[in-house]
Order: C-alpha cells, then sequence, then structure tokens
C-alpha cells in the first residue's frame, strides 16, 4: 500500500463505528435469511398432501421466486460484509480498491461495505 493510501486511512472511531454498523446489518440480514427459510419450510409442509388448484400454484411459485431473490440477494450482502468486516482486520478498509483513494464517510454510510470510491465505482458501472 502507498505513503498515500496509509495518511487517506479511517480513524480507529471511524473503524469501530463501521465496524458495528456492518456487524449490525449482518445480524439482522441472517434474521431475514433465517425468517425466509422458515418461512419455506411451513409452505412446503401446507403443500404437501393438498390438492392444489393450478392457479395457487402459480401463485405459490411466484411467491417462491420472490423468497428464493430475497435469500439470494441477503447471501450477497453477508458475504460483501464478511469482506468488510477483513479488510477492517487487514487495515484496507474505507480506501478505494482502485485509486486507493479514501471512500467518502457519506458513501461508506451508506453501504459500509463498498469497495469502491463513487468515481471508480461509475467508471466500473460504465464498462
Amino acid at each position: 500500500m502507498s505513503t498515500r493510501s496509509v495518511a487517506n486511512r479511517p480513524s480507529r472511531s471511524e473503524l469501530k463505528h463501521f465496524e458495528m454498523l456492518l456487524r449490525n446489518r449482518r445480524q439482522a440480514l441472517l434474521k431475514d435469511v433465517e425468517a425466509l427459510e422458515k418461512d419455506e419450510k411451513e409452505a412446503s409442509k401446507e403443500i404437501s398432501g393438498a390438492s392444489i388448484h393450478s392457479a395457487d400454484r402459480g401463485t405459490d411459485r411466484s411467491e417462491n421466486d420472490v423468497n428464493l431473490g430475497c435469500h439470494e440477494s441477503a447471501s450477497l450482502e453477508i458475504q460483501e460484509i464478511d469482506e468488510a468486516l477483513e479488510r477492517i482486520l487487514d487495515g484496507s478498509f474505507g480506501l478505494c480498491q482502485t485509486c486507493e483513494e479514501k471512500i467518502a464517510k457519506v458513501r461508506l454510510a451508506a453501504i459500509p461495505y463498498t469497495r469502491l470510491c463513487l468515481a471508480c465505482k461509475k467508471v466500473d458501472e460504465a464498462s
């Protein structure tokens, strides 16, 4: 890491704040995933053995697709959070992985697991 990026590292108190945000968000996501899995199990119990109208099956499939999408999204966010927590430990948290500049606090407050500053994110999305 360059000398410039060392100067741009978040302070210890900022790191503690963001670590707390990340851990709280991770806990909330884990609870959401647990609730989705519980709902899925209950729904599958209700379906087994019951005669279901084809329209109801379509609704159930649609709900299942939504639940699957939510589960996948939560799982990906948990993975991003875990990686951000690792960056806190290794000292690279809050630094853009492309340009090594400090990521704005406003951006970190909105997406604490972000890897890129806004300028590099825009370039990344455009490519």
